[in-house]
This record gives C-alpha cells, sequence and structure tokens, in this order.
C-alpha cells in the first residue's frame, strides 16, 4: 500500500520544485524526445552577410499577409449576387454591384482599421513578392543554385509562382473595373487557347464570363489551397536550407561547409524577432502614408468603360506586356476553329522563359560537367557568362514588363502608342543581346582590374624617379583579406570532345563541348602563387 501511496506523492513534490513549466516540459520531452530537434537546430550557423536577409524579408511578409488575412476574412463576402450600396461612401450610394464590392467597400468605410488592414495586405503581398524576386537573383548571380541546392532553387522558384498567383487572385477579389479587366484578359487568354480554351474558361468562370461563380472560386484559392502550397513549400525550402547549410561568401580560412555567422539560439533569434517587427512596421507604415488599390475610384466592375491606363500589380505585368507586344494579323482558320497566335505564341514564349529559369542549375551542372558540391559563393563579375546570361534574362522580362505600360508611356512622353510598341518589339530581341554583351565585357574588365591589383597593389597616384632616371607609381600593398577576395576564384576549361563507349563522337556530345566553349571561351585566370610572390617581390 505504501509504494502505490509513493508515486503519486513523489510525481507532486517534483511538480513542487519544478514549477508547472517544467513538468510539461519534462511530458512534452517523454512523448517526442524533442529537445535533441531543438539542440540541433538551435546550433545552426545562419550568416551575417546582408544579402541573406532578402529571404527573411519574404518570409516576414507571408506572416504579414496572413495575420492581416485573417482579419479581412470576418467581413468580405466572396460572392457576386447583385446589392444596392447603401454604405457611406457617397459617390456610390445606390449603385448596383456584387456582393464582393460592397463589402470591400464596407471594409474600407464602415469598419474600424479595415482600411488599414486592407493596405498593409496589399503592400505586404507585394513585398512578399518583390523579396522572392530578389532573393532568388542573389542565389542566381552568386551561384549558389549549385550542388547539393539545385532541387532548393526549384522550391523557391515554385514558390515565386505560388505568390504570383496568390497575389493576382487576392487582387481580383474586389470585383471592381481594375480587377474585371484583369479577369477579362484571363478569359480572352483562356478561350484564345485552341480546343480547350472555351471549356477550361466556363469551367473557371461558371458560365459565359463573368460567370455567377468566379469570385468565390478565387476566394477558396486565395484563403485555402494557395496559402496551404505556399506554407508547404516554405517549410521545404527551409528544411533543405538547415540539411544542406548556408552557403557563404569566400574568406581567408572559410571552407567549404565552413559558415560564419551567428548560431540561431540565442543571438540569431533574437536578431531575427527585432527585424520581423522592422518588416512590419515598415509595411505599416506604407499603407498609412501610401493610398493603394482605391476600389472607390474605380467604381463595380462594367465590361462598357474600359478606362486607359488599367495596369495589373507590377509582377503580373509581364504576361500584359506579351500580349500587347505581338503583332496584328496573327490568326487564321484551320478546321473549323480560330487558331489565334497572338494568343499561343506569347503563352509558348512565357511557358518556355519560366521552364528555362526553372532547370537552369540542371543546364549549367551539364554544360560545365561540374558535379562537386559548392558551399563558397561566386561573385558575379568571377561567373561571367552567367552573369551575363541573368542580365540578358531581367531584360528580356524588362521589356515585358514595360510593355504593359506602354498607353502610360505614350501618354506621359507624349508618344504615339505604335512608336512605343515597335520600339519594345525591337527591344524584346535586340535588348538582351546588347545586355549580354556588355555584361560580359564588364565582368571580364572588372576581372582584369582585379588581378592587377592582387599584383600590384592598389595605385597610391604617387611617382617617384628611380636612381636610373625611371619613374614609377607606388602602390599599396593588400592586406591578406583583400588579395583572397580577388584571387580565391575557380575557373574551368572548356570541356573535350570525347567518344562514348562505342567509340564514336554523337552529335550530343559536340552539342555538349561546343555549349562548354561557348561558357568558358572568355575567361580570366586568377594569378598563381608565383606570379603573386613575383610581383610583391617587384613591390
Amino acid at each position: 500500500m505504501s509504494t502505490t501511496t509513493a508515486a503519486p506523492a513523489a510525481a507532486t513534490t517534483e511538480v513542487a520544485k519544478g514549477g508547472f513549466t517544467a513538468a510539461a516540459a519534462n511530458y512534452l520531452e517523454d512523448r517526442t524526445s524533442i529537445s535533441g530537434a531543438v539542440k540541433e537546430f538551435g546550433r545552426k550557423i545562419f550568416p551575417d552577410h546582408w544579402s541573406f536577409l532578402l529571404g527573411e524579408v519574404a518570409l516576414y511578409s507571408f506572416v504579414v499577409i496572413l495575420l492581416s488575412g485573417t482579419f479581412l476574412t470576418f467581413f468580405f463576402q466572396a460572392s457576386m449576387a447583385e446589392v444596392v450600396y447603401h454604405g457611406s461612401y457617397v459617390p456610390l450610394k445606390g449603385v448596383e454591384m456584387s456582393a464582393a464590392m460592397s463589402s470591400t467597400l464596407n471594409i474600407s468605410f464602415e469598419i474600424r482599421g479595415g482600411l488599414l488592414m486592407r493596405q498593409i495586405h496589399h503592400w505586404a503581398a507585394l513585398l512578399f513578392v518583390a523579396a522572392i524576386g530578389l532573393h532568388m537573383l542573389r542565389i542566381f548571380f552568386t551561384g549558389a543554385f549549385r550542388k547539393p541546392r539545385e532541387l532548393n532553387w526549384v522550391i523557391g522558384f515554385v514558390l515565386f509562382i505560388l505568390a504570383m498567383a496568390e497575389g493576382f487572385t487576392g487582387y481580383s477579389l474586389p470585383d471592381d473595373l481594375l480587377s474585371g479587366n484583369g479577369l477579362r484578359i484571363i478569359d480572352g487568354l483562356i478561350k484564345g487557347l485552341p480546343v480547350v480554351g472555351t471549356w477550361i474558361s466556363f469551367l473557371l468562370f461558371g458560365g459565359e464570363f463573368p460567370g455567377t461563380a468566379i469570385v468565390g472560386r478565387l476566394y477558396t484559392l486565395h484563403i485555402l489551397l494557395l496559402p496551404a502550397l505556399v506554407v508547404a513549400f516554405i517549410a521545404l525550402h527551409l528544411m533543405f536550407v538547415v540539411i544542406h547549410k548556408h552557403t557563404q561568401y569566400a574568406a581567408p580560412g572559410r571552407t567549404q561547409g565552413n559558415v560564419v555567422g551567428y548560431p540561431v539560439l540565442p543571438v540569431y533569434a533574437a536578431k531575427a524577432g527585432g527585424f520581423f517587427f522592422i518588416v512590419f512596421g515598415v509595411i505599416a507604415l506604407m499603407a498609412s502614408f501610401f493610398t493603394i488599390n482605391p476600389i472607390w475610384n474605380y467604381g463595380p466592375y462594367d465590361p462598357s468603360p474600359v478606362s486607359a491606363g488599367t495596369q495589373p500589380d507590377w509582377y503580373i505585368g509581364f504576361a500584359d506586356g506579351a500580349l500587347r507586344l505581338v503583332p496584328p494579323g496573327w490568326e487564321f482558320v484551320w478546321l473549323d476553329r480560330t487558331w489565334s497566335f497572338n494568343i499561343i505564341v506569347p503563352v509558348v514564349i512565357l511557358g518556355l522563359f519560366i521552364v528555362t529559369v526553372m532547370i537552369y542549375p540542371f543546364v549549367e551542372a551539364w554544360v560545365t560537367g561540374d558535379k562537386r558540391e559548392h558551399h563558397i559563393l561566386d561573385r558575379p563579375r568571377n561567373a561571367s557568362t552567367r552573369t551575363a546570361i541573368g542580365a540578358a534574362g531581367v531584360t528580356f522580362y524588362a521589356v515585358f514588363w514595360a510593355a504593359a505600360s506602354s498607353d502610360i508611356i505614350a501618354t506621359h512622353f507624349k508618344l504615339t502608342m505604335e512608336g512605343v510598341i515597335h520600339a519594345l518589339q525591337a527591344l524584346l530581341f535586340v535588348g538582351p543581346i546588347i545586355a549580354y554583351v556588355v555584361t560580359k565585357r564588364v565582368c571580364l574588365a572588372l576581372q582584369k582590374k582585379d588581378r592587377s591589383i592582387a599584383l600590384h597593389g592598389y595605385e597610391s597616384g604617387r611617382i617617384v624617379k628611380l636612381p636610373g632616371g625611371e619613374f614609377i607609381e607606388v602602390h599599396e600593398p593588400l592586406d591578406e583579406y583583400e588579395r583572397w577576395r580577388l584571387i580565391s576564384f575557380e575557373t574551368y576549361q572548356p570541356l573535350m570532345i570525347r567518344p562514348n563507349s562505342r567509340g564514336k563522337i554523337t552529335a550530343g556530345n559536340r552539342f555538349r563541348a561546343g555549349m562548354s566553349r561557348w561558357f568558358f571561351e572568355d575567361r580570366i585566370i586568377p594569378p598563381s602563387k608565383g606570379e603573386l610572390e613575383s610581383g610583391h617581390g617587384h613591390h
């Protein structure tokens, strides 16, 4: 009997000594063994370079989206049922509109803090997409996508596409004139696809445009399916970051996998928490002082007043611009169907562009033949061809993006619409080539300059006369870190054409060797140890 009562007494004594928190922690540990995972994660090192904060800005913006979106879901009505507006905004009183539009106006003018929350939500969405895009550019130009992180690049790119889809579905929910025009473009784009376009449009809109179900279906996508996918891919992305560890910039004593920075607990967690409130505060300030998406100025959607100057949010503008750049007359009738190549061609081009960006890490690995793991980042100038390709891709995207504002450019600069369109059509082909050539030349020039500085030091501007009458300029010597930063990069030689196992040189082998020559034909080899010693002795 004494044995039976001893255990509860011991447990009561343990709770009294350690407190309820300690008892709960022990209970959780006994059933999950979570302390090992917390200790392992807490020891992870995060780099201290500012460019790594771009990913955090994207993550914290998404948290702000979730918080503000949760508030808005309590008041928004995802319905296209016709109602008459009787709210406090006088210019629209008595106007027929959808329940979605009416509820959005009520959030803006009737709900305390509603307009602020709407604008926080919208600005956070724009910042979310922008931060992901900049984060991916940093990863691309520094080569952080190389083995073993190719899959994480694909995950991040899918996140970028999901973020754009999430933004567009939210932008389309108020059923105002601006969002209605955007949906009308999407409807035309879908119907321009041969054979299946009409059926997809009817399925999506629930009938002839605008249908009766589009807002409800977009609402389901916006608050349920897309956020769930974004959260899942963010979790996958962070999991791979923990598994592979962060990449790092080269420095003396820093080797592959040796990341220099702060551990998660306690230093990095405290800094990250403070940075989250900074991001949240900046978004709140933007929402307080800069109006975005004033739907009361646009009014409810009506297909008759197609207003000039309407534009989608910046991240989706490239698709609108692609449609504007197609020359007229690209339609013909075949097999009793209209084939709208003014729709098909932009869809195919944009699809190929997106797929190319997504699989680029695998393409570069195949071209270079590089199968090693990489944890040290490249300086963009030292990977001249990759940097030039990135500049060409950004220019290609920028031309489409600018084309979405062709009417704004024409009116503001008092140009003809045809002139703006023709100039952008030419830039679409010439611009990426110019960007590629100029960027590569600049990178090679910077490499030559780095090589000269590593060998001779910095120019001091002081000229001295030697006893033999020769005039020379005195150069300032470099410290170890500066010299290491300038010369610590690898150069690759083009792949040799080699026969396969049957002793034949296939067309694939020739193509790969040709691509490798193009990738590495212009390169600056860093100075060797002997050259450095010779240059130092001369100095």
